[in-house]
């Protein structure tokens, strides 16, 4: 792999869940009085099963998680809702949310999945009032619990295609419309279509290569132009979490067979990618 190419594959994960491998366990510190929190805003990270975060017994108040710190540095807190606890911390709106809080909540995730199946929430989602957090789990309880079971005992992983082959060039070169339709407009347009197709079919047939090297249960696949004659394409694959060594075991494989290919693997991460697309709308502020 070149030195650029080493170097984009990097920029283009930055934000990718990272691997804190490292991180202390989630403890437990004494019950938070209810007093305490009523009248707080509360980021989201993650929803999970109660009892996997209070070793199998269940909580009907919230509790703080012990080792690990939130958004801002704030103390994370359970909060229970049913079968269901909300990861959550106290939120104040001071400014804008930048890549290290993007790493923060991923942290918290990460270490909320090394203890049971979690349903992550999107980046930034705020929950304005007790309410609001009680009235999202409770619309949604039912896809809730559906997500949970079918997404139990999985894992993500994610595939980084760097594309660089030499018929591809014309297929990457940016079409410029014109200002105005006419004759001129539509035959570009027509140009246009034809290159968006032949990336479109260098994508899916590398994506189908790589679903039959490491066969995963499900898949998500998305593309896009990386500079003059690159592509990256992005695969995120559901497997099951007892399969991560044998799926890590074949890259060496994959490396091998995707010729033209600079080929980057990572996780297990939370399913990030895998939630219906309810879960994803989920949101008080965000």
């Amino acid at each position: 792999m070149t030195s650029d190419s080493s170097k984009y594959l990097a920029q283009s994960s930055r934000f990718d869940v990272p691997n804190f491998v490292n991180m202390p366990g989630a403890g437990f510190l004494p019950r938070v009085q209810l007093s305490e929190i009523q009248d707080m805003a509360w980021y989201a990270y993650c929803l999970t099963e109660s009892q996997a975060l209070s070793n199998g017994t269940r909580t009907r108040r919230p509790f703080l998680l012990e080792g690990i710190q939130g958004v801002k540095g704030a103390s994370v807190l359970g909060y229970p809702s049913g079968e269901f606890a909300v990861i959550v911390s106290e939120y104040e709106h001071d400014g804008e949310l930048n890549e290290k809080a993007v790493l923060e909540h991923a942290r918290v995730v990460s270490v909320c999945f090394r203890q049971g199946t979690v349903l992550p929430f999107r980046f930034g989602t705020v929950f304005e009032t007790e309410d609001a957090l009680r009235q999202a789990v409770r619309a949604n309880r039912r896809a809730f619990g559906q997500s949970v079971q079918r997404l139990r005992g999985k894992a993500e992983m994610r595939i980084k295609l760097v594309v660089r082959d030499g018929s591809l060039r014309e297929a990457m070169t940016d079409t410029q419309l014109p200002d105005t339709v006419g004759r001129e407009y539509l035959a570009q347009l027509r140009v246009k279509a034809s290159r968006d197709r032949e990336r479109q079919t260098k994508a899916r047939a590398l994506s189908v290569q790589v679903h039959k090297l490491f066969n995963p249960l499900e898949e998500e696949v998305s593309c896009k132009k990386v500079d003059a004659e690159g592509m990256l394409i992005d695969i995120a694959h559901l497997i099951d979490s007892k399969s991560v060594e044998k799926y890590q075991n074949r890259y060496n494989t994959a490396a091998k067979q995707l010729k033209n290919c600079e080929v980057a693997i990572s996780g297990p991460w939370p399913p990030y990618h895998f939630l219906p697309g309810k879960l994803r709308t989920v949101t008080g502020n965000s």
